[in-house]
């Protein structure tokens, strides 16, 4: 159901509201008490097909493989993702998981920051690959990964977001 104009407004007055409330200047933050994203875990219904996507066409290289200690059978492994970040996945066989879909309090888009260059050439290899994807802002490809999880290659450095300094 789409929202109405009058809904639209609000939600513009709300979120103007919070920015005004909650967020401070860049001369004004805190540092942050984290260090950085250590990894983010996703599920892979297929080991095998996910380090192909991962590893061969994204160019992530893998990095670990052991058995997830919290499900015997189960396989976690990890891709470098640059910036001493990881992707990681666990299959769970034999528990016939659902496909991936979105929900409230689930994964949105896990968004990667890659320079232009190799933006470009990721992009040629999607291409080549005949993987869909929608190009937004002439510096992100947002497109899904086998199991339907939606990833994004960004050519904005970290930190910024479409020109605009974030940190």
């Amino acid at each position: 159901m789409a929202l109405t104009d009058d809904q639209i407004a609000e939600l513009d007055r709300t979120r103007e509201q919070l920015r005004d409330e909650h967020m401070r200047p860049i001369s004004a933050r805190p540092a942050s008490s984290a260090r950085g994203l250590h990894h983010t875990a996703l599920i892979s219904s297929d080991v095998e097909q996910t380090v192909r996507f991962y590893q061969d066409l994204l160019e992530f290289p893998l990095v670990d493989m052991f058995e997830n200690r919290d499900y015997r059978g189960s396989t976690h492994f990890f891709f470098d993702i640059g910036n001493g970040n990881t992707i990681a996945f666990f299959d769970l066989p034999g528990l016939g998981l659902d496909p991936y879909q979105e929900v409230l309090g689930g994964l949105h888009h896990i968004a990667i920051s890659v320079e232009p260059e190799r933006w470009q050439h990721l992009k040629a290899k999607l291409d080549d690959a005949g993987v869909d994807y929608l190009l937004e802002s002439e510096v992100s490809i947002y497109f899904e990964d086998p199991d339907g999880a939606r990833v994004e290659l960004i050519a904005d450095p970290l930190g910024e977001m479409y020109g605009t300094r974030l940190l």
